[in-house]
């Protein structure tokens, strides 16, 4: 029997992204230093009653060409396993170890539930959910019907914190799914002003925008999970992509011709990009999500299509430069983030195309004591939303925030 008082969340800490698990970890953290004790809904028997719902959204826009192009990137690193032979499948299974570690290790997991009709015969015994953050309701996501909270029982508070749509505009197919959903939660807060617009269309209420989860603790905070040695001994630039746009290996090849540091790149993250074979320096596979983060600690600079890049540049102060992971705001694109993220702390400047002149570049400079101070504020404000919703669901915090 779990702990009537125990908090249950619902959170994307089992996939094999650095982003994902790292947010996920930091909404486990938080209510951690809080003294609310939490677990984290275990996705093992749930994971083939949720995939076989999305496998079918995107069987009905198979002929969107925009959204087969997104999924296409998947199937080519699935094949790419099966054909590239026995080296590039050790590497792919080394990183995958490492993830997996991290999601066992690192998290209060929960009892094993085979089915969402179980989890919810049990939502008795938690004292609420709480979803978040990450981009938990792409319209996939919303058919999956996993991360909308539906299967949480009437009178059991539901709470979202800090959780994206990912899209700035919901597709007309699941619009009335999100209303539904949406008007069942107690408290909603979104990541994006974007989705807070979203939320603000479809049932009217205004609702918070609060920071990532990742962003309410500092570097040092976040030291603790790292080991103080470096990863590469040497000076380097580090690349997270993941998307395949040419541009942006052109101008890290340029920034290395400029500095005369080496290049190591995370590869074949979300797909199997051949040109990024013969692209950096020092490729390293054994890299975990704490691994991730020391790898940005000491890099002189960071190239990032990444949202959580870019978050984890800007707490270790980093001489960094973002890009658009996508060209055009499409139904699958994800730039929305950054937009909101890097306007919030007025560094739009430092979304790149690709194409700009590494002089000027890097003539560019950061105020890190007014990033940081904005940052500050965007902690204490997304710290007295959980404690004043905690407050309304009648949760106690033992935290001195």
């Amino acid at each position: 029997m779990v702990d009537k008082k125990t908090l249950a969340l619902i959170t994307c800490y089992y996939q094999p992204n650095y982003g994902s698990q790292l947010q996920s970890y930091a909404t486990q953290l938080i209510f951690d230093k809080m003294g609310v004790p939490n677990e984290t809904i275990r996705i093992d028997g749930l994971k083939k009653e949720i995939n076989e719902a999305k496998y079918k959204y995107f069987l009905k826009h198979i002929f969107d060409i925009h959204t087969v192009q997104d999924k296409f990137g998947f199937l080519q690193h699935a094949i790419a396993k099966k054909i590239k032979g026995k080296a590039f499948k050790e590497q792919m299974n080394e990183r995958a170890k490492m993830f997996s570690q991290f999601s066992q290790e690192m998290f209060h997991l929960s009892s094993f539930y085979s089915s969402k009709k179980e989890l919810s015969d049990s939502a008795k015994n938690y004292s609420a959910f709480v979803v978040g953050s990450d981009q938990l309701w792409l319209p996939s996501n919303i058919e999956a019907d996993y991360f909308t909270l539906n299967f949480v029982p009437d009178g059991i508070p539901k709470i979202a914190f800090s959780t994206s749509f990912g899209v700035t505009k919901m597709p007309k197919a699941q619009k009335e799914k999100a209303i539904t959903f949406l008007k069942r939660l107690n408290c909603i807060s979104v990541r994006e002003k974007s989705g807070q617009a979203i939320v603000v269309e479809l049932t009217g209420k205004e609702v918070p925008v609060v920071c990532d989860p990742t962003l309410l603790f500092t570097a040092q905070e976040w030291q603790k999970i790292q080991k103080p040695e470096r990863i590469v001994k040497e000076k380097y630039i580090f690349c997270y992509f993941l998307g395949n746009n040419p541009g942006q290996r052109i101008f890290a090849k340029r920034l290395r011709v400029e500095t005369g540091l080496k290049i190591v790149q995370l590869q074949h993250l979300d797909k199997y990009i051949k040109s990024d074979n013969k692209f950096p320096d020092y490729a390293p596979y054994n890299i975990g999500p704490a691994e991730f983060i020391s790898l940005i600690r000491d890099a002189e600079y960071v190239l990032t299509d990444s949202f959580h890049g870019t978050i984890f540049s800007l707490l270790h102060k980093k001489r960094f430069f973002s890009f658009r992971r996508y060209s055009k705001d499409t139904s699958v694109s994800t730039n929305s983030r950054l937009y909101s993220l890097l306007s919030s702390l007025h560094l739009e400047s430092f979304l790149l195309n690709g194409y700009e002149s590494i002089e000027f570049c890097l003539r560019k400079e950061i105020d890190y004591e007014a990033v940081h101070n904005i940052i500050a504020e965007l902690r204490y404000y997304a710290n007295n939303y959980l404690k004043n919703t905690l407050a309304k669901c009648e949760i106690k915090d033992d935290s001195d925030y």
